[in-house]
């Protein structure tokens, strides 16, 4: 399949700080992308170098096979054909949504405009609201004007940057279910900037994980969450727990059991002496009525998925563990003692220095 997006080696220097090093990534029609990353790792320099109002240091952006930035050519923003939308929206408040939506289509025919104008609302389920002004409106419907406006120009790409952040929670998966469902239907590439992984695993179809400017992973959701590639990924995204282990004769040792270990099972680093085991709560085994306890309460928390547990092991020592996260149906008191194990599992064991 054919790349609607390609970037390769794109950095930016600022003030002789690195923002982007190295960059690369590419995207097919239709896909989308969610960035995650810590604050300032670099995701919304990468959008507004993508959109042009960032110059790149070095590296090449293609647009649809059309290079659009290299060491000799630099198109302007106003010529990329990419379509933006920002934290706030920048909506017109002055104008009603309709002309709102028209703004970046006045060139075209009456007639053209007006048919684009009506699509959109209608697919948006804003055409009863074509005549209200912006300040008439939710936070979720104006969302929607501003989806309406940055695609009634029919981008080849569209970046959002944040675009779920000022949505009541309670309408937020909603939105991003039917926001999603639009950008497949015009077949529109998208990438979107969230520091919540929950809205990645909602609304895209590739993930990329960015610290300090660099792309850690770059991948689909499921894949990144299952196989994450490095302890800062997993540790970001917050997969599970970790646990110390040691590794020897094939084997994972815990202070929870022993589970199988080869090398392809291991992302461990050069010269890396401690090792960490990424466990999932569904992959730990509680037993209150123990006579074998091994560890104890320190946090308890209701959640929909039911009590979340917090436990920290009983004995000291270089296995020794403070923050084990687990989800029971079963009332645990704070510093119960339990005894806690593990699931025979493929496990992820990581090198942590």
């Amino acid at each position: 399949m054919s790349s609607l997006l390609s970037i390769k080696q794109l950095s930016v220097v600022l003030q002789n700080s690195t923002i982007l090093s190295k960059l690369d990534l590419s995207l097919a029609q239709g896909e989308i992308l969610g960035l995650v990353g810590a604050s300032g790792c670099g995701k919304t320099t990468l959008l507004n170098t993508i959109a042009g109002f960032l110059k790149p240091s070095q590296g090449v952006i293609d647009i649809d096979g059309n290079v659009i930035v290299d060491e000799s050519r630099y198109l302007a923003a106003e010529k990329r054909h990419i379509g933006v939308i920002f934290q706030d929206y920048a909506l017109f408040p002055h104008l009603t949504v309709k002309a709102n939506v028209a703004f970046g289509i006045s060139h075209l025919p009456k007639t053209e405009q007006n048919q684009r104008i009506e699509q959109l609302l209608a697919i948006l389920k804003l055409s009863e609201l074509s005549e209200s002004h912006i300040h008439q409106l939710s936070g979720g419907q104006q969302q929607r004007v501003a989806i309406a406006r940055a695609l009634a120009p029919q981008p080849k790409l569209l970046l959002l940057d944040e675009p779920f952040s000022n949505i009541d929670a309670r309408l937020r998966n909603e939105l991003m279910l039917e926001i999603r469902q639009l950008l497949k239907q015009v077949n529109t590439t998208a990438i979107f900037v969230t520091h919540n992984k929950d809205e990645v695993f909602t609304f895209a179809d590739k993930m990329a994980v960015m610290a300090e400017g660099k792309l850690l992973q770059f991948d689909s959701p499921a894949t990144i969450c299952q196989q994450p590639n490095s302890y800062q990924v997993a540790d970001f995204l917050q997969l599970g727990s970790w646990l110390p282990c040691q590794l020897s004769n094939n084997e994972v040792k815990t202070l929870l059991g022993v589970l199988p270990y080869n090398n392809e099972q291991s992302l461990l680093g050069e010269g890396e002496h401690k090792y960490s085991l990424l466990v999932k709560p569904s992959q730990l085994n509680l037993q209150s009525d123990s006579v074998k306890v091994n560890a104890q309460v320190e946090y308890v928390s209701v959640t929909e998925q039911g009590y979340h547990y917090h436990f920290s092991s009983l004995v000291d020592g270089d296995l020794s563990f403070t923050k084990l996260s687990l989800y029971s149906e079963e009332v645990l008191e704070l510093k119960q003692q339990v005894e806690l194990s593990i699931n025979s599992h493929k496990p992820l064991v990581y090198g942590i220095g």
